[in-house]
């Protein structure tokens, strides 16, 4: 047997939405089990994002600190922002959020990996890219605002943040994500192996 996800939709006998944020709602499903019996389900609908781990000659990864209200927490990040426009090229999202974010371009994308951050309670998928041959970018800084206002920038060697995560000092999932498999990737068919940074992704379909 394969060991592969596998799309699947069971029927919706009703739906609902209770809730309709600026950038996220919530929905609730009436969803036929398959005994037969209807149950309810409560789930964000998220409209994806995209993630960016900018890696540098170095083997050091860009990362930003950033303050998160849901946890009260400060986290150490890498740079990564929603996909706010519908069939936006996941690819042209990743460029954008790491030139305002870190006012960096690279010369090398490939997709490191996709995930789906919680599936039990939230359709977000997110594509994390790996971005290698950094230099600065061209014109003036993106005018940030809010959280991003009091972001702060460093360069941080791979295996520190991988320690890091390992250790629970590190929590933010797409860095996590990001760190192991790209020393997966390394481990097993090479970093070479890493589908191109154009490839289709089922979850969120874009155009090319």
């Amino acid at each position: 047997m394969a060991i592969r996800d596998t799309p699947e939709e069971w029927r919706v006998t009703a739906t609902a939405t209770p809730f309709q944020g600026n950038k996220t709602s919530v929905r609730t499903d009436s969803v036929v089990m398959p005994d037969g019996s209807v149950v309810s389900r409560d789930y964000q609908v998220h409209p994806g994002s995209v993630a960016v781990l900018a890696l540098d000659g170095q083997d050091r990864v860009v990362v930003l600190r950033q303050y998160r209200h849901p946890v009260r927490q400060k986290l150490w990040e890498i740079p990564a922002g929603l996909l706010d426009v519908p069939g936006e090229n996941p690819l042209h999202a990743a460029q954008r959020e790491l030139y305002e974010e870190a006012h960096l371009k690279a010369e090398q994308w490939n997709v490191l990996t996709d995930v789906y951050t919680t599936p039990g309670g939230c359709d977000e998928a997110v594509r994390v890219f790996l971005a290698r041959g950094l230099s600065d970018a061209e014109g003036d800084r993106f005018e940030v605002s809010e959280e991003e206002a009091d972001m702060e920038l460093a360069r941080v060697p791979l295996v520190e943040l991988a320690r890091g995560a390992l250790a629970g000092e590190l929590h933010n999932n797409c860095l996590v994500v990001g760190v192991l498999s790209l020393l997966a990737a390394r481990a097993t068919d090479g970093v070479e192996a890493l589908r191109a940074a154009d490839a289709e992704w089922p979850a969120r379909p874009f155009e090319a």
